[in-house]
């Protein structure tokens, strides 16, 4: 990311340039690699810009989805359940970090130093996309006491009232914290300062905006979705799957 910066948006101060660019030579996994187009940015660099849309457009157009997940999705919906799934990826990356890290130190008595922060830098990922995919799929708590027992006009204006909030939520958010999360930490490019020193704080703060924006989109949207959509019954014998429960009664009578 470094090269990216210092190629598109070079910074102006001669000192802040010249960090940066120390920074990349020392972080860059080829720095003997010259830069294209008489940049920074070497081969792999623009092969990894050129193929992360490429990803996230096919990824997002193959999306199949489960029979347990929300059956009113619409094409708009696709980002986050590509990112639900890339979340579902990292769950089992950080799984498998984990279980390497237990290996080398309890078996060989050699431990790694980097396993706990790039644990860390997953599990950050992990918990924005979940979020995420959390609000397509309208499985956040919610308290439906007072919600069911109100006529369906007053239960539009209820959810007009929490995605509002939510929406409110997230522009001061992203208002308050803008300079403090994209220049000082993400332009700067701010490292964790470990034995590994990820960019933790360069990556994973913005992250948190730019997820949250994301989640008021997806609220706006999930609102325009379900408004014409009858109104779901909750309670004890509304969460029972009937598949579930067929096989319990196949299993009983069996035994």
């Amino acid at each position: 990311m470094p090269a990216y910066i210092l190629d598109f948006l070079p910074p102006s101060s001669e000192s802040l340039f010249s960090q940066i660019s120390d920074l990349h030579r020392i972080k860059d996994w080829t720095p003997e690699w010259p830069g294209l187009f008489g940049g920074f940015a070497d081969p792999i660099d623009w092969l990894a810009l050129v193929l992360m849309p490429v990803i996230f457009v096919l990824g997002a157009r193959k999306i199949q989805i489960a029979h347990m997940e929300y059956p009113h999705w619409r094409n708009i919906d696709r980002t986050a359940l590509f990112l639900g799934r890339v979340t579902m990826i990292l769950i089992l990356a950080m799984a498998s970090v984990m279980l390497y890290e237990v290996f080398l130190r309890y078996i060989f008595e050699n431990p790694t130093l980097w396993a706990n922060e790039l644990t860390l830098w997953i599990a950050g990922y992990v918990f924005l996309f979940s979020g995420l995919y959390a609000m397509q799929q309208r499985c956040h708590i919610r308290i439906f006491l007072f919600y069911d027992l109100v006529p369906r006009w007053l239960q539009h204006v209820f959810d007009v009232i929490s995605t509002a909030l939510l929406v409110m939520f997230t522009f001061f958010l992203v208002y308050g914290a803008f300079y403090q999360v994209f220049y000082i930490k993400f332009y700067k490019w701010e490292m964790f300062g470990t034995a590994f020193d990820p960019p933790i704080p360069a990556t994973v703060q913005p992250m948190i905006h730019i997820v949250f924006v994301l989640i008021a989109i997806q609220a706006v949207l999930n609102l325009i979705a379900d408004w014409n959509l009858e109104p779901e019954k909750h309670g004890i014998a509304a969460d029972v799957d009937e598949d579930d429960l067929a096989a319990i009664k196949r299993g009983i009578g069996e035994a």
